[in-house]
């Protein structure tokens, strides 16, 4: 159950109440409310990764649902293997995120990312180990985008779990579509 009530989005003004406009019904986005217009900004980022980032979304979302896992984020973890299966990833490679980098269903550049995202969520700076071959693999622009994903979903994972956003009933439609998603 959260911990404060979630904000009633019909009270919305400013651009909190146009971004409202835009979004679905999700008890993220609801207990966000309270932030005023810095939802706004949280929205901005959380598109730009996941509609405008060239990182593949199979990678991201490896990313993502990890640092959920390493943060003890079911909220997180919930709604991005849910993306991940719309993708089209299978049943193994979800359940690979939860055991870690070396689980057989990754290949090479799947398992880069995994053990760069465990570094960088327990080091803060990526070693050189884990650094550098993702570089070589995915070039500056991509390897950016992933240490802003990590960071963006670090973020969320912290707002989640201090508010106890609680996961929707199940049944509940999002209303979530993202590019590469199966309907």
């Amino acid at each position: 159950m959260a911990r404060i009530p979630y904000f009633d989005t019909s009270k919305a003004t400013g651009r909190a109440k146009e971004v409202y406009e835009k979004l679905p019904n999700l008890n993220i986005f609801r207990m966000l409310g309270h932030s005023g217009d810095m939802i706004d900004g949280f929205i901005k980022l959380g598109n730009a990764i996941l509609i405008h980032s060239e990182l593949d979304p199979v990678l991201r979302e490896i990313a993502i649902v990890r640092v959920g896992v390493l943060k003890g984020a079911s909220y997180e973890v919930y709604q991005h293997e849910a993306i991940s299966r719309k993708l089209g990833m299978s049943e193994e490679l979800i359940k690979a995120i939860h055991e870690g980098p070396d689980a057989k269903a990754f290949d090479e550049t799947q398992r880069q990312v995994m053990r760069f995202t465990d570094d960088v969520v327990k080091n803060t700076r990526a070693s050189d180990a884990t650094f550098n071959p993702l570089a070589e693999k995915l070039g500056y622009k991509q390897l950016q985008e992933l240490v802003i994903t990590i960071g963006f979903y670090t973020t969320a994972c912290y707002f989640l779990e201090t508010f106890d956003v609680d996961i929707e009933e199940p049944g509940h439609k999002s209303g979530v579509k993202l590019p590469g998603m199966k309907d």
